[in-house]
Formats: structure tokens, sequence, C-alpha cells
């Protein structure tokens, strides 16, 4: 495939403290990338062969601080809310990632290429782990701390990765299914205390050489693999390199975040997200930026504005519901220390809660708009118009369109799905492939496209609106949940002959999780609240917590096609038809 051309790195990193403002904001001057944009566009130039984020952009942040070329503030800092805090210059992230890289490599064995699951919460050693896989050319599979003992079988089995890292909480459910995973070889906890079969991360890396030489990768070689739901069947395995995730931020006139050394970046996405990877690592560290991390094992209201205010926070990102909870509070009794932008993604955001928040706060909710195999392609810029009920325009490397089942585009006004030019260039940011599943690659693109699958409209002045899924992927509170995973656990409970899971309105979540269920003849009850609660209960416990069905309605059949497929977008009609 072909993709968008650069020239060389050679020139790229004569970088200094930035000299230059661009749209009214001090920006990172990264030799002549940005005035190179058009040419790139254009395929005049070449895509440079090697590139690694770690050496190439990390490394090259911690010689232009040790020159006094950087704003004071750290790289990186960690709270706990509990009075416990951890900051790093560019300089300790590049000692210590580097120590954890040797553990990787020396104590367990792990070469370039091979693949480790990591599945952690928002705790420093996320970020050594996954600079250190960066350093090591070790393919990083980030998960969120909720999956269940069978999600993580799946996981290992699926991905071959040869070693995980996980913590306390989920390490008895890999050590349940650890036997069955024939790759697997080594498992490392973060934990300050031990545990048989487990070698301790921490205690490993405190006592290994910080003496290590970044590997050389190509810019196609994967980074990184996310596990992403789909409307049937288990999740595919989304591939990203060091050119999709790493090099992309470099070729962007403009950043979705805007940031600059002087920035401090909030992102609350769970670590499993790709939007962790982008918004807590990836593109704030490209600009220098300083990483803010609140551990939070609870999203609550109080947690984050006593945050806001006690912390010198510019730019705060999270999924709508983290806006709905926020406006429900009393905000005149809160003075934020510091901020100034706020991006929503992952779920539309309703303008009412926009409105809520601008009112009380003065500060407009910028919308970006992705998927786990594009990263973000529609973005409202800081500066730029927001019009309530938009996520943006297009963000800069993609070509994005409406097109029609034809791959035709659509003009401005008529709805279609929303799609990214793929031909005769492939932008730079977007996946390489779903692991191990050429079919499904295939299926994702449509003539000259790569089409997401969900529809919009786009206006006269370019601003995506957006519509919904042609699909029946559910986005509750910014997680992505095929309904296949959901029906795939209630239909193991004796009481459930037959069951459909459709997406459902609520006015904290965006949309919930809903369960249409046939009872098998088998099976009587009259108390079908205390069911709603087992099967409830049940869907937790054998898939990830946050999946289970919060709505459960009983029905005597199901609506299906003549050939006996379930009629979902019917069900989905009649539900949202109720608002």
């Amino acid at each position: 495939m072909k993709l968008f051309k650069l020239q060389t790195l050679k020139s790229l990193w004569m970088l200094k403290l930035p000299d230059r403002t661009f749209h009214g904001h001090t920006r990172l001057l990264v030799s002549d990338v940005y005035s190179q944009y058009e040419s790139v566009r254009q395929g005049k130039r070449e895509i440079p062969k090697y590139f690694n984020f770690a050496s190439d952009v990390l490394d090259k942040w911690s010689e232009i601080e040790k020159a006094g070329k950087r704003p004071p503030n750290p790289a990186f800092w960690w709270i706990n809310g509990k009075g416990d805090e951890v900051k790093w210059s560019f300089e300790e992230l590049g000692f210590l990632s580097r120590k954890v890289a040797n553990v990787l490599t020396e104590v367990c064995g792990v070469q370039k290429g091979d693949r480790i699951i990591v599945i952690l919460p928002r705790i420093p050693e996320w970020w050594l782990v996954y600079v250190a896989c960066m350093r090591t050319g070790i393919v990083v599979i980030p998960g969120i701390s909720q999956l269940s003992a069978k999600d993580v079988l799946y996981r290992l089995q699926a991905s071959k990765a040869t070693c995980i890292i996980t913590s306390d909480t989920l390490a008895p459910a890999v050590d349940s299914v650890a036997s069955e995973c024939q790759f697997l070889k080594t498992k490392l906890i973060v934990s300050e205390g031990g545990r048989e079969g487990w070698l301790n991360l921490i205690d490993l890396y405190k006592n290994q050489s910080a003496d290590h030489s970044c590997v050389k990768t190509r810019i196609q070689d994967p980074m990184s693999i996310f596990f992403t739901s789909g409307t049937t069947g288990s999740p595919k395995m989304t591939e990203h390199s060091q050119g999709s995730l790493g090099f992309r931020s470099l070729l962007s006139e403009r950043n979705w975040l805007d940031s600059t050394p002087s920035d401090m970046i909030w992102c609350t996405a769970d670590t499993g997200w790709i939007l962790a990877s982008l918004g807590s690592l990836v593109d704030p560290w490209v600009f220098g930026s300083c990483i803010f991390i609140h551990m939070l094992p609870k999203i609550e209201s109080a947690a984050i504005l006593n945050t806001l205010c006690e912390f010198p926070i510019d730019t705060l990102i999270g999924a709508p519901t983290l806006f709905r909870m926020l406006v429900q509070n009393d905000l005149s009794s809160y003075k934020f220390m510091n901020l100034k932008h706020c991006i929503s993604g992952g779920e539309p955001l309703n303008p009412e809660v926009m409105e809520q928040w601008k009112s009380k706060t003065g500060l407009d909710i910028h919308e970006v708009y992705g998927q786990t195999e594009t990263g973000v392609i529609c973005c409202a810029f800081k500066g730029m118009k927001i019009k309530p009920g938009s996520m943006g325009k297009a963000a800069p490397l993609y070509d994005v369109q409406i097109i029609d089942k034809n791959a035709n585009i659509l003009p401005p006004g008529q709805q279609g799905e929303i799609a990214v030019r793929i031909k005769p260039l492939r932008p730079l940011g977007l996946f390489s492939e779903y692991v191990d599943n050429p079919k499904k690659t295939a299926e994702s693109e449509r003539g000259d496209f790569y089409v997401t699958g969900d529809r919009a409209v786009m206006d006269e002045d370019g601003y995506f609106q957006f519509i919904g899924r042609d699909d029946d992927i559910i986005i509750s509170s910014g997680y992505r949940i095929g309904p296949f995973e959901v029906e795939s656990a209630l239909i193991e409970h004796p009481a459930v002959a037959e069951t459909a899971v459709i997406s459902s309105p609520d006015p904290l979540r965006g949309e919930v999780v809903k369960a249409f269920v046939v009872l098998s003849p088998s099976f009587s009850s009259s108390d079908l609240e205390s069911l709603t609660c087992d099967l409830q209960e049940h869907v937790k416990k054998t898939t990830a917590p946050y999946k289970y069905p919060r709505k459960v309605e009983f029905v005597q059949e199901l609506p299906k096609t003549v050939t006996g497929k379930i009629k979902r977008n019917e069900l989905r009609k009649k539900e949202w038809g109720r608002m």
C-alpha cells in the first residue's frame, strides 16, 4: 500500500524551544515539517524508512531539556489522590524506561516483534512499560482492567503474546487460564508484594542497568495492537505501527490537542483505549507537553473538579459521560487553576451539555471523532467556531468524506457513511490491518475509501454531524461494546432461550446495553425482577463488568428476517423512538 511520503528525518530533529507562533499558539519548531505538509500530501517526498518514537522523539526532548531549552515543567506528573505523586523529566523517563527495557529483554527474554499484553490501571508503570516496548521493538497490547478471565484467555490465545503484565487485581484471572495459553512464557506483576509464579516488575527494574540501546525500527513496524469489538464474532486485533501512532503527529499542520511544551494535558481515558495512547502518551509528548495523570480508581465528579482546582492543568480530555456528570454539579464553588481547553471524544456529546458547560465555566467543549482504526480524524480545533452537535472538520492528513453504498461522494446535507480516502495515497495515521483477519481488513474498504461504519452529514462549511452507527456497536460511557459478546454471555444462562442486545438511550452515559430476552420453555419464573438481577450478575462474571445489560426486557419472540437473522435495527428503532 502507498503511504504519505516524507524525504528524511535527517533534518527533522533540529529541535529548539518554540520560536514561532502557529494559529496564535507557540508551537514546537520541528525543522520545516509543517511547511512541507502540502508536498507530503502530494507524494513528492519519500517517507522515512526508519523511525522509533522513543529515540526520535522522547530522547530528543531529553536533550533539549538538558540544554535548558524547555520549560521547567515535568514530562510526566502522576497523583493517586491520597497524597502520593510521581514527577519525571524526559531524562528521568528515559532512564527508567531503559531499565524496564532491560527487564523485558534480558530477564524475560522478550524480543523485537514479540507481543506483550499490558493490563494495568492508571499507574506510572504503564507508561514505563509502553516506552520500554517502543525501545525494544516489542508490540504492546493494552487492555482495560475490567477484563474477565474469559476475555484474558481470548486475548492471550489470539495474540500469541509471550508475556503479560498486570496488577494484583487481575493476576488471579490470568492464573486461572494461563495453562491454556501455550505461547505465554512470562508473567510480570506490578505489586508491592509477591505472587507465586510471577516476576515482580518493580523489584526487577530497580536493580537493572539503565544502559540500553534503542532498537532500529522501520516506520511500518508494529507498535501496538488494540482489541476492538465488532457486531459479530470476537474482538478484532487492530494493529498500529511506529508510523501510524508515532510519526503521524509530526506530519500534521495542526494537532487536535494544539499543545505546547508549556502545557499540561490530562486525559482521563482508560489505559486500554487508543485514546489513552494518543492523549496520554504520544501526542502530548510529540510537542514536549507535560502529561498529567490521576489514578482515578473511580470516575467521580468531586475528584475531577478538585484536581482541576489544585493542579495547573491546561487541557482536559474525557468521554461525554465525564462532562454530563460534571455539569450536574454546582460549578460556581470551583475555581479551576489553569483550565483552558476541553476535549470530548468516544461518542457524540449532547449539545445541551456543551451549552451547560459553557454557561457554567466559560469554556467550550471541543469534540473529536475517530476510531481505534483511525485515531482522530475529525476535530474542532482551538479557535474554530463551535457548532453544537458537530464534531468539527476533517483533521489534517485525512480526506474525510460522506459516501453512499457505491463509494460515491455525497454532497453537503446528505446523510451517508463517514469514510477516509485511502487511494491513491493511504494516510499514515490509519491502522495497518486486522491481525490474522484479511477478510475483515478487506471488508473495511470500499472503492477508494476506508469505511468507518458510522453515519453522518457534512454541511457546506465542512463540519460533520454524527448520526449513528451503521452496525450494532454500542458505545456506553466511551466503551465500545459488541452485542455478540453480551448475547454470548446471556445465552449461557439456563433461563435464556434467545436474546438480542442493542443500545438504549441514557441521559448520563449516552446509551447503555439493553437485552431483549426470550425465556427457555423449560424455565418459569414469576419474579422477573430477581431474574433480571441474576442475568446481570451472570454477564458481569462471564465477561467484562461494563458490558452487562443495564436494561432487560422479556419478550415472547424476537423480530427476524426471512433468513432467520434478528432484526436489531427494528428493536433499536423502537427503543430509541420511546425517547
